[in-house]
């Protein structure tokens, strides 16, 4: 027998390395990404923040709750998080039907649940609560899917999407569409009915926007148009531009960025970092942080592709192309082809809430990796 990452020493022995993985069920190459590019975070999160201390050693707290969710979640079988994956559906549906009820309001949306000792957004407890319940309901399904798995995978897709894009959160509940329907691609959906999918998504979008609130619509009005109003709604996206272009090919140097540190950007700690980065490292360094992302992304789905499983390969293909869809928007979103929406780039933003849910998923990923048992003659 030998071990799925492959560490032996020559005389057949388990390595050190691979006794440490089966102790605490961890991937060393995901860990080995997940680290460094935290380590990165903090860099660039120390610029970002005007050098704050205090801020640093509160992402530093987040960070290690984080890490403690994922390590827990790793010593989870996949046969435990298929089990429970129904319950925490159901669970998570209850709680954003009561935040449509008795919900807290803050700034204009009704997101959050306040239990008295805790306040919190059901709705991120769905970006992995719904590809767990369809992944648990597609497992034991043949695939591809028959149209009447498709109507009920659908049905469990939109409910939460809607749920969510109710009070409003359109860019959390897109996300969460998205990682769904990541799920239902992955069981084998036609590329026909892919296409045809597309074909009627395209058609609703007036209808789409006749439902738009409007400042959703201005988003999307600037994105096509920043310079229509330079100072106001387009300011975020022109001064991140700036920041971009200023950095040049090799930067201008760690907590030398002027748009930053000139308080010119915007968010600069949280959506907007990204720019922050590109104006200090320059292309080079771009590159270099969108590489230590695919080789984060493509190792999940190697994760996926060897899971044991149908649900194991469902769920961890999704998580992985969920990580790249987070990236994509937020880097989209900062250079300009993409609307601006509130989605922080993954590990580097300032920010609790999406850090533990992407380690958390993380965690799930490493559950699929580490319990599974290859048998070589």
């Amino acid at each position: 027998m030998i071990s799925d990452n492959g560490f032996r020493n020559d005389n057949g022995r388990d390595s050190f390395t691979l006794k440490v993985v089966r102790v605490l069920h961890l991937d060393p190459f995901l860990l080995f990404g997940i680290l460094l590019l935290s380590m990165t975070g903090m860099v660039v999160l120390y610029s970002a923040g005007d050098q704050s201390i205090a801020l640093i050693n509160k992402q530093t707290t987040r960070l290690v709750l984080a890490f403690a969710i994922m390590l827990a979640l790793a010593h989870v079988s996949p046969a435990g998080l298929r089990f429970w994956s129904p319950w925490i559906y159901g669970i998570g549906i209850i709680l954003l039907v009561l935040v449509l009820l008795v919900g807290d309001v803050g700034k204009g949306a009704q997101r959050w649940l306040d239990l008295g000792f805790i306040r919190f957004q059901p709705s991120e407890m769905m970006k992995l609560a719904t590809p767990m319940m369809l992944a648990w309901f597609l497992s034991d399904k043949p695939l591809p899917p028959t149209a009447k798995t498709l109507l009920v995978a659908a049905v469990l897709l939109l409910l939460p999407t809607l749920l969510i894009a109710k009070q409003p959160d359109l860019g959390t509940a897109l996300l969460i569409f998205t990682a769904g329907f990541f799920v239902v691609f992955l069981g084998g959906l036609s590329w026909r009915l892919l296409i045809g999918l597309g074909i009627s998504g395209a058609a609703l979008l007036p209808v789409l926007w006749h439902y738009m609130h409007d400042y959703q619509r201005n988003r999307v009005l600037t994105f096509l148009n920043p310079e229509s109003d330079p100072l106001g709604t387009g300011y975020h996206i022109i001064q991140s531009k700036i920041a971009i272009g200023s950095g040049g090919v090799y930067g201008r140097g760690w907590l030398n960025g002027s748009q930053s540190h000139l308080d010119f950007l915007p968010e600069q700690s949280t959506d907007f970092i990204y720019a922050v980065f590109a104006e200090e490292f320059g292309l080079i360094g771009g590159i270099l942080l969108l590489t230590l992302y695919a080789f984060i992304v493509l190792r999940g789905l190697v994760i996926a592709v060897n899971a044991q499983d149908t649900y194991g390969r469902l769920l961890g293909g999704s998580l992985s192309m969920t990580f790249f869809v987070y990236l994509f928007v937020n880097v989209g979103m900062v250079s300009g082809i993409l609307p601006v929406v509130g989605v922080p780039l993954p590990l580097i933003s300032y920010g609790g809430t999406s850090m533990v849910t992407l380690m958390a998923s993380f965690g799930m990923l490493m559950s699929i990796n580490t319990h599974r048992k290859i048998w070589a003659r």
